[in-house]
């Protein structure tokens, strides 16, 4: 399938369109992490509706210092993998094209939640992804758009502007796309040297270390809901051999810090990261409510996401993986 370039909003407005229209928004340099993403629109749009892909590198989103005029531009590379991907248009803006009377005086506010973590980072970036992200949509006037899980704090502004400011758009999220290693998919993974890029496993294997350790409490948690602490229990256990597990597993259920664990578990492949040559530089660890980014409590049940943010050498990386607290309810 060959994909159709389109470089103004009055050319893409012009087309005929039947059925749903999925737009994937990027700023090139695609691989298959935006294939996935591509591919996923083209199952919610159907063979009668149309896959858009932007590509557009906005500069409201890169602050002083960052990687704008370096950031990979490989639009004819981006268009043959779109194509191939699904996508019946790539539209490729100018800058002129996206902000005609230069960069706009009014601009959405990403509030509270945009200061936090990727926002301390980089602030003003999350005013900058919103504002783009909105006249994009204006532009392509989209029934689905579909967003990477890996920029979750992203994906959150997102889903609540789009809520807040009553944008008539479906928002969807499709989950991470890594890399045998495990890394998380990226354009800046180019960046890399072979040295820099073992460091930079550090992210995931971090992530995999929290999410093993939660998973291991949460298993425990299970089988306490069906070991009472009752002495006579356990007294009929230990005739069978089972009252080391019995105590161990009503010990962990009733242990207070279920997310301080998995934060030192990460933490801990973290650490060891930083000692590397090259080193992981970090710039945050945390374990945060999805609903507006904030650290969660050793008491929280429900959806959390467990992020990370890193440099290595002179590349920026970012890294998450979701977690359910309380699946098993409280122990009895």
């Amino acid at each position: 399938m060959t994909a159709t370039l389109l470089r103004t909003a009055a050319d893409l407005h012009a087309r005929a369109r039947t059925g749903r229209r999925a737009v994937v928004m990027t700023m090139g340099a695609l691989h298959e992490g935006h294939a996935t993403l591509i591919r996923t629109a083209r199952k919610i749009a159907g063979q009668e509706g149309e896959v858009v892909v932007t590509v557009f590198v906005n500069p409201l989103q890169f602050g002083e210092g960052e990687d704008l005029d370096r950031y990979p531009r490989t639009l004819d590379a981006d268009v043959e993998l779109a194509g191939k991907a699904g996508a019946d248009v790539v539209f490729a803006p100018s800058v002129d094209e996206v902000y005609p009377g230069g960069e706009p005086q009014v601009r959405i506010s990403a509030g509270p939640m945009g200061e936090r973590l990727e926002g301390a980072a980089r602030p003003g970036h999350f005013d900058g992804m919103l504002t783009v992200v909105a006249k994009l949509l204006h532009l392509t006037r989209p029934d689905v758009a579909l967003y990477g899980q890996k920029d979750a704090q992203q994906l959150a502004l997102i889903r609540r502007m789009v809520r807040d400011l009553n944008f008539g758009v479906e928002i969807v999220g499709v989950p991470t796309v890594r890399e045998e290693d495990g890394l998380a998919l990226s354009s800046r993974n180019r960046y890399l040297s072979p040295a820099e890029r073992r460091t930079a496993l550090a992210l995931s294997q971090a992530l995999f270390a929290g999410s093993d350790r939660h998973a291991a409490q949460e298993a425990l948690r299970a089988r306490a809901r069906e070991v009472p602490a009752s002495r006579a229990r356990a007294e009929a256990l230990s005739a069978i051999g089972e009252s080391r597990a019995a105590a161990d597993a009503h010990a962990v259920a009733t242990t207070a810090g279920g997310p301080a664990a998995v934060r030192a578990a990460a933490r801990q492949v973290l650490d060891e990261a930083a000692r590397l040559d090259p080193p992981l530089q970090l710039d945050y660890l945390a374990l945060v409510d999805p609903s507006d980014f904030t650290e969660i409590g050793d008491d929280f049940t429900g959806e959390a996401v467990l992020a990370v943010a890193a440099r290595v050498g002179a590349t920026r990386l970012i890294d998450n993986i979701p977690l359910t607290f309380g699946t098993f309810g409280d122990a009895s």
